[in-house]
């Protein structure tokens, strides 16, 4: 019985294919953006989780200065060396400290310069950052004691002025301070706030305040935890440290900052998850019109085949019958955009995650969720139509014209 029904909802569907095409456009249109849209939405959070990561792990940034609407960073005294040792020697669960200093400046090896950032930091900048280096070393302790010129410079600055040759053991000019290459570091690619990680060149703090920079200051520093040990009992032990060192009472504002890269992390894959729902919503009214086209058209269908109809009543169907064979076909019309629109939706945003250089990553959930909703379109935006070709009076049927 259900599959002669099914036959005959194949049947009435392709008597019209261009119609029933256009029928379940909508349904296609809304289950494929959809599905695009969350792929594209997860392959997206997974990259910035990625490449977030590659700052570092159980880390936290301190940095003079509140940042956000309305605060004003620049009238905050910068840290110092002082501050760098009493967070290292009071503060007890830590990995590394890293002070560190930036500024841009220009590069130059022979012909070729760049503009690129100039990092005054320690070693301990490597392990916080869980950056290694693929070639040389790293700084020596009399490199850091005694401020001589020494440099480990980023992928994108060997493959920008040193081709495919090695950089170590070369001089660059640094601000028109000659300074020795004498480690490279792995290639980490852009973060996920957009800059490049590899164009950048480290050197000794105290070199880099000496000839630089031309102060003690201390721009930023960088904590790592040990495993197993909580960053935020890190970052409430670092605020009142600071805030006892540089005076703060209570009831103050602080005047610096202290920010968890898992906070940082959270907020982004939030932010991110809020807009791919807002988008599937979006993409999902369509579906809301793809089931009123399926609604009109089955109840023009109804009425071309009106006199069809009072013939089956007449004969002895029943109405549930009548009621099923309509139902069936917008069901099948619906299932069918659905089918349609799940293949173009992965295949659309295979396309995009590619261009944007994005995890293809496919949740089977939505997949399945988009499959059922299609039916439940069909039933819902079928049955009033089918409700009425089973209610029809045979006799008032069979006179139509």
């Amino acid at each position: 019985m259900l599959y002669e029904t099914f036959k005959l909802a194949l049947q009435a569907i392709s008597r019209n294919p261009m119609r029933s095409f256009l029928t379940v456009l909508g349904i296609i249109i809304g289950v494929g953006a959809v599905i695009a849209m969350v792929t594209i939405g997860n392959g997206t959070t997974a990259k910035v989780n990625a490449d977030i990561a590659k700052l570092g792990s159980n880390m936290l940034f301190v940095r003079p200065g509140q940042f956000g609407p309305g605060r004003a960073s620049s009238e905050a005294p910068s840290f110092d060396m002082k501050d760098v040792e009493a967070v290292r020697d009071q503060i007890s669960g830590l990995k590394a400290v890293a002070p560190s200093s930036s500024s841009s400046a220009t590069i130059i090896y022979g012909s070729q310069s760049r503009s690129s950032q100039i990092n005054g930091t320690s070693n301990e900048f490597l392990t916080a950052r869980d950056w290694s280096i693929v070639e040389g070393r790293a700084f020596t302790d009399g490199e850091m004691s005694g401020g001589r010129a020494a440099c480990i410079v980023g992928e994108t600055v060997r493959e920008e002025l040193f081709g495919a040759l090695s950089p170590i053991g070369e001089t660059l000019r640094v601000s028109n301070i000659p300074c020795e290459v004498v480690g490279l570091l792995e290639e980490r690619g852009q973060s996920g706030f957009g800059n490049d990680q590899d164009d950048v060149v480290l050197m000794p703090l105290r070199t880099f305040q000496r000839r630089i920079s031309g102060s003690t200051d201390v721009d930023s520093i960088m904590l790592s935890a040990r495993d197993g040990v909580s960053t935020e009992r890190i970052q409430a032990a670092t605020e009142r440290l600071l805030r006892e060192r540089r005076k703060i009472g209570r009831g103050e504002e602080d005047d610096f900052s202290v920010h968890d890269m898992k906070e940082i992390a959270e907020a982004q894959t939030s932010t991110t998850s809020i807009l791919t729902g807002l988008l599937g919503a979006v993409a999902g009214v369509s579906l809301l019109v793809g089931g009123i086209g399926i609604m009109n058209i089955m109840l023009v269908s109804v009425t071309e085949r009106t006199r069809e109809i009072g013939i089956r009543l007449a004969i002895g169907a029943l109405e549930r019958q009548v009621l099923m064979q309509f139902l069936v076909e917008a069901v099948v019309l619906s299932l069918f955009g659905g089918i349609v629109g799940i293949l173009l939706g992965l295949g659309l945003a295979w396309a995009a995650s590619s261009a944007l250089g994005v995890p293809f990553i496919v949740d089977p959930s939505i997949i399945v969720i988009s499959f059922l909703v299609s039916a439940v379109i069909g039933i819902v935006f079928g049955y009033f139509p089918a409700r009425n070709a089973a209610h029809l009076d045979p006799i008032e049927a069979l006179r139509h014209e």
